[in-house]
C-alpha cells in the first residue's frame, strides 16, 4: 500500500464498502474516515450494514461515527454519487428504496457498466436462509458478536501495556466457524456466481458475510468474477475500480486526519416507521433476483 500525504488522494473510478456497523463498539470509525479522505471517486457504493439499526442505541453514537457521515456528505458536495444499498442490519431503509436526494440514492441493488463490463452489486442477505428463517437467533448472534468485540478491545488494551501481541477473539471465532462450515461460504459464492453468469454479469460484488475475497468462478454456463468487500470491524477492506478491473483493497494507512469542526457527539433518531420485514424482504428479493 502506498503512503499518502494529507494533500494527496488516490483517484479511483468507483468504490464499494460495506458492513461498517456504525453505532456499534466494533466499528473502526477512525479508519473509515481516514480511508474516505484518502480517495477521490465519482461513485461510492455503501453496500449495506452501514448503520447497525439492529444494535442501534441513542446512548451510543460517538463523534467519530458522525465524522463518517460528514465525510460522505463532503464527498457528495464535491460531486461523488453515493448509492446506499440496504442490508439486513439497516433493512428498515428498504422502505425508502427509490429515494433520491441530490447525489444520494437508496436502492436494493446496483448494476454498473464500466469499460463495457457489467457489475452486479447487492448486500447479499437475500441468500441468507438462516437469517430470514431464524431472525431472532441471527440478531442474538449479532449482539454476541458485538459483546465479543468489546471484550477484544479491552483485552488488547491490557496486552499493549505489556507490549504483547494483540489478539482478535472475534476473528478467531469466525475462522473456527468457517473451518467447520466452509461449505456455507462456498454455497453462498456458488449461488451468487451462478445467478450472475445466468444474467450475463461479468462481476458480482457482495458484503454481508465479512469475508473479503476476489475469485474467478466458472460453471457449465460460463464464468464471472466474484468479490466480497469484507467489513470495517475486522478487515478494513474495500473494493476499488481502476485500470479496467475491480481490486480488493485493505486499508492500513493512518495519515489522514479531519480537522475538528463540530461539537456534535450524538445522532438522535426517534420512532422509525417500519413496514413488515417480510414484505420488505420479498420486495428486495424480486428487485435483486427477478429484475
Amino acid at each position: 500500500m502506498g503512503k499518502h500525504s494529507k494533500s494527496q488522494t488516490r483517484r479511483v473510478e468507483a468504490v464499494v464498502i460495506s458492513d461498517t456497523h456504525l453505532g456499534t463498539y466494533g466499528c473502526k470509525a477512525d479508519d473509515i474516515v481516514n480511508y474516505l479522505q484518502s480517495i477521490s471517486t465519482p461513485i461510492l457504493v455503501l453496500n449495506g450494514d452501514i448503520i447497525d439499526i439492529w444494535q442501534f442505541s441513542k446512548s451510543y453514537f460517538p463523534k467519530s461515527h458522525m465524522k463518517i457521515i460528514r465525510q460522505v456528505i463532503k464527498m457528495m458536495e464535491k460531486g461523488t454519487n453515493v448509492v446506499y444499498l440496504a442490508g439486513n442490519h439497516d433493512e428498515h431503509l428498504r422502505r425508502m428504496i427509490g429515494l433520491k436526494l441530490g447525489n444520494l440514492s437508496i436502492e436494493n441493488k446496483l448494476v454498473l457498466e464500466l469499460d463495457g463490463k457489467k457489475t452486479w452489486i447487492f448486500h447479499g442477505d437475500v441468500f441468507d436462509v438462516f437469517m430470514h428463517h431464524s431472525k431472532w437467533l441471527a440478531k442474538l448472534g449479532a449482539v454476541g458478536y458485538g459483546l465479543l468485540t468489546i471484550i477484544n478491545r479491552f483485552t488488547n488494551q491490557f496486552l499493549s501495556t505489556f507490549t504483547l501481541k494483540k489478539v482478535s477473539l472475534s476473528g478467531d471465532v469466525k475462522k473456527a466457524i468457517k473451518k467447520g462450515k466452509n461449505n456455507i461460504t462456498s454455497k453462498f459464492e456458488r449461488i451468487v456466481s451462478g445467478l450472475a453468469i445466468e444474467k450475463g454479469y461479468d462481476y458480482a460484488i457482495c458484503g454481508h458475510i465479512h469475508w473479503p475475497d476476489k475469485k474467478n468462478i466458472s460453471n457449465h454456463n460460463g464464468s464471472m468474477c466474484y468479490l466480497n468487500s469484507g467489513d470495517w470491524v475486522e478487515n478494513n477492506t474495500a473494493i476499488e475500480y481502476y485500470d479496467g478491473d475491480w481490486h480488493l483493497y485493505k486499508h492500513t494507512n493512518q495519515q489522514f486526519e479531519e480537522p475538528e469542526t463540530s461539537k456534535n457527539q450524538m445522532l438522535v433518531g426517534d420512532d422509525y416507521l417500519l413496514s413488515n420485514h417480510k414484505v420488505l424482504f420479498k420486495t428486495m428479493v424480486n428487485d435483486i433476483i427477478n429484475s
